[in-house]
């Protein structure tokens, strides 16, 4: 554990949260921790954590314009939550698993990437439901749970306990924001 680590770990949570609460702030926390965490990763042979913590840099400036800009239909107004429904979900749960495997193989034969299929699993779907976060799609969170869960077993094996303990409590606020925000979608459809 280093102090790069420690500060990466807690502008991450301050991201979460503000991410949970739909503060636009929540942006420029992501941008700086994702900065740190590239370098970390890359050091650490987790080839595809370090190039989608690369990925969210870009997606922090595009979340934030999203969500200041990104409601087409009324002018000056942010963005709302959506939700995707179940069968656009399987058909991008199906896609992006066959783009792992893909991807995955690649890893474990061309690199010397550790934990090459859970790291491109991990990091496929990320790079989705980044996408979806900055979209303000309901489903988001349902997928953070099951990659920061995943993210777990790879962060203690190689040796990150603090980001390992960070993910723990990512799994259990993207709980929480599932809930919060699935009611705000309900409220806003009534």
């Amino acid at each position: 554990m280093t102090s790069w680590e420690m500060l990466a770990v807690v502008l991450s949570i301050i991201y979460l949260l503000l991410a949970i609460k739909q503060n636009i702030w929540c942006w420029a926390a992501a941008f700086v921790s994702t900065f740190i965490y590239s370098i970390l990763f890359f050091d650490a042979s987790l080839l595809m954590d370090s190039a989608l913590n690369i990925f969210y840099l870009v997606m922090a400036v595009y979340g934030w314009y999203s969500w200041k800009y990104g409601n087409t239909r009324i002018e000056d107004e942010e963005l709302n939550i959506s939700s995707y429904g179940i069968f656009k979900n399987i058909q991008i749960i199906t896609i992006l698993t066959i783009i792992s495997l893909i991807l995955g193989y690649i890893m474990a034969n061309y690199t010397k990437a550790d934990f090459a299929y859970l790291d491109t699993f991990t990091t496929v779907f990320a790079v989705f439901t980044t996408y979806m976060l900055t979209k303000k799609v309901l489903e988001n969170w349902l997928y953070w749970l099951v990659i920061d869960a995943v993210s777990i077993y790879i962060y203690i094996n190689k040796g990150f306990y603090l980001t390992a303990v960070l993910f723990a409590i990512y799994t259990l606020l993207a709980l929480i924001a599932y809930r919060q925000w699935k009611l705000e979608y309900k409220n806003s459809e009534s």
